[in-house]
């Protein structure tokens, strides 16, 4: 099984996730954010990966620094949890509709963090949550995880489907990238030989 358990802690948060790779899609999420653990669930959902994540942070001052730890501390355990990379299929990509909204994904597990981001809103909360945020937690898990993380809605008006859709987007293309492919699960997919991590 490939697991990982991150803690990390700053000043401004605390930080506690569980994770499995090859689980079935159970998940227990606290970060006192309730559309942010409602976003955790779906990827937990439809990725198939196990997550535990506790957080505590210092949301007296606002929901920056919990968002964006969670994002770390959830790439970080997705990385630790893949290790060499060695059998995986890589790549993802999914469509992701929900009603009126469609979204797309695509992610290289490469080594090379990097987001292009392409969703627009009409308000500026959804919840509590600030809808700044959401870029910014893919920012910071695609960062930590080590993945290449290309995110486009292609159409939606309603702001809760453009981010549910970009969340279910992303656990699908991870469910399909992190699957080991039977035909070279002995080899790293790279020609280098090596896509980073432990």
């Amino acid at each position: 099984m490939r697991t990982a358990t991150i803690r990390r802690e700053t000043k401004e948060t605390s930080i506690e996730v569980a994770l499995n790779l090859d689980g079935t899609g159970f998940y227990e999420i606290s970060t006192g954010i309730g559309f942010l653990d409602h976003m955790l669930e779906q990827l937990s959902r439809h990725s198939l990966i196990d997550l535990r994540v506790k957080a505590v942070g210092d949301l007296h001052i606002d929901q920056h620094h919990t968002t964006e730890d969670a994002g770390i501390a959830i790439g970080e355990a997705v990385s630790q949890a893949l290790g060499d990379r060695r059998g995986i299929t890589r790549y993802g990509t999914a469509y992701a509709p929900m009603d009126e909204t469609l979204t797309r994904c695509a992610i290289d597990i490469s080594g090379r963090p990097f987001l292009v981001w392409k969703a627009e809103f009409s308000q500026t909360r959804l919840g509590e949550m600030d809808t700044e945020l959401f870029e910014h937690w893919f920012h910071s898990f695609a960062g930590s995880a080590g993945i290449t993380l290309h995110l486009e809605c292609l159409y939606g008006r309603n702001n809760h489907h453009i981010v549910e859709s970009s969340f279910k987007a992303l656990a699908r293309a991870l469910r399909q990238a992190v699957e080991i492919d039977p035909r070279k699960a002995d080899s790293v997919p790279s020609t280098k030989g090596t896509l980073g991590g432990g």
